[in-house]
This record gives C-alpha cells, structure tokens and sequence, in this order.
C-alpha cells in the first residue's frame, strides 16, 4: 500500500509534464498610436501620399496618373456607395488633395495607363477587456526622482513633480476594445509594387466613424401568435311545431259515426 502511495507523486509529475501546453508569453513593450480626430486621418493621408510619391519614383512610372479606388473585401471590385464609411470617403479627398499637392496626376476614371492605388479599411473589435501598462522603467523613475529631491527646495520639488505629471500624462491613453487596420496597394496592370498598412487604436464611441454607411432597414418585431379564444358552444335551433288553425266548428248535430255527404240537387 505504501509503495503504491509512493509513487502517486510520481504520476502526478509525469501527467502534468505530458499535458502542458507552452506558457503563453506577452510581447515586448511597443507603441500604437490612436486615432481621435480629423486631424489624424489628415496627417495619415499625407504620409499615404508620399510613400505613394516615393514608390513612383523609385519604379520609374512618375509620368503614370494615379487613380484612388476605396475597395471592400475584393480589390476587384470597388465599393458600392452604401458600403463606404464616413473615414473611407473624407481619407480618400484627403488623399487627392495631398497627392495633387505633391504634383501627382490624379485621374478621376480608371484608363489602362494609370496605376490604381487601391485601400481598404477593416474594423476590427476584441471582446475581452485587454490589459494595458505603462512604460516600463517608468514608475521606478518617478519613484527614485521623488525620493532624491525629497530634501530640495519646494521650488525645484514642484518642478520635478510637474514633470512626472507630464510624463504620466503623456503615457495614459484610454483602453480601446476597437482597432482599425487601413492597407494600401499600388496595382499596375495585375501586379502589385507596393502595399503598405497602418494600425490605429480607436476610440469605441467613435467605431461608427469606420462602418458602412448603409441605412438601417425596418425591424419587424417578432411576436408570438395570439392565444387561440375558445368559441362559444352553438346551440342547435330547436324547430317549433307551427301553429295549425283549427278549421272551424261545423254547426249542426252531428251523430257519431255518421258521414255527411253533401248531395247536389240535380
């Protein structure tokens, strides 16, 4: 009993080790910048344009016009204009507008000498709530700053106070359940010579910004069928023996068992 109880440990050991999966590990500390204005899908467009300006020119076809196309899933087809969202269709004039600005050629319909640049907005959502630090080696800063002017002057303590605010504040950035992926193609013909993306955090209020402009259709609620009323019982209609007129009294004696025969006289 005992040398059975012995090597239970043992077992114990050996199923865990044969039924471990990897340890799941974090990626290293990175940035991602957050997308919260107007501004910001300007200051995008404008860095599109010139990697779009350099890329004609390092291919040699800086002659070649430019036609921006919004695609939705297929870059063969282009979206439909309910399909296009409110960031796709103000990114795309910001876009030309930069463009042109950069002495690009921008066609306004699509011809076989022109080279397409194609983009596509995806929109994507996690559903659990993600974990989100500050820098590291941050708070150890702050913490020994403090701790060395604690015996400086109020003047310069409330300098290096201001100065971890800022910093603190220059690291704090809401948690976003919403993240958009806007990917950038350069087709000529039926080849691609550059494609790029771009990953922003989103605010989730501001999610509707990079969905579809479709209208909403009606909702039909749907309800269940109304409990079936029990019909009221018919009764049969009883047929009532009609009322017979008696004929009327024959006046006269008339002798039981006689039969009066009314004799015509000739």
């Amino acid at each position: 009993m005992y040398r059975r109880m012995a090597f239970l440990p043992i077992l114990l050991l050996l199923s865990g080790c044969l039924g471990r999966i990897p340890e799941p590990v974090d990626y290293e500390f990175s940035e991602q910048q957050k997308m919260q204005a107007a501004h910001h899908w300007n200051v995008l467009a404008k860095d599109v344009a010139n990697r779009v300006n350099n890329e004609l020119i390092i291919s040699d076809h800086l002659e070649k016009p430019v036609f921006i196309r919004s695609t939705c899933g297929d870059e063969d087809l282009p979206c439909t204009p309910y399909e296009t969202s409110t960031f796709e269709e103000a990114f795309r004039d910001l876009l030309i507008t930069d463009l042109v600005n950069l002495g690009v050629p921008v066609k306004q319909k699509l011809d076989d000498e022109s080279v397409t640049v194609h983009y596509k907005v995806q929109l994507v959502y996690h559903r659990t709530n993600r974990v989100r630090t500050v820098r590291p080696g941050l708070m150890t800063a702050l913490t020994t700053g403090i701790m060395v002017l604690r015996n400086v002057p109020n003047e310069l303590s409330t300098i290096a106070t201001a100065a971890g605010l800022d910093v603190a504040n220059q690291n704090f950035v809401n948690q976003s359940h919403y993240e958009v992926i806007i990917t950038t193609s350069m087709v000529l013909g039926d080849t691609y010579f550059y494609r790029g993306s771009d990953i922003y955090y989103i605010n989730d209020k501001d999610s509707f910004h990079y969905r579809s402009t479709m209208p909403e259709t009606a909702t039909i609620p749907l309800i269940a069928p109304p409990e079936p009323v029990e019909a009221e019982p018919v009764h049969a209609k009883v047929q009532t023996t009609p009322n017979i007129v008696q004929p009327a009294p024959i006046t006269g004696e008339v002798t039981s068992g006689t039969v009066i025969e009314e004799v015509k006289a000739q």
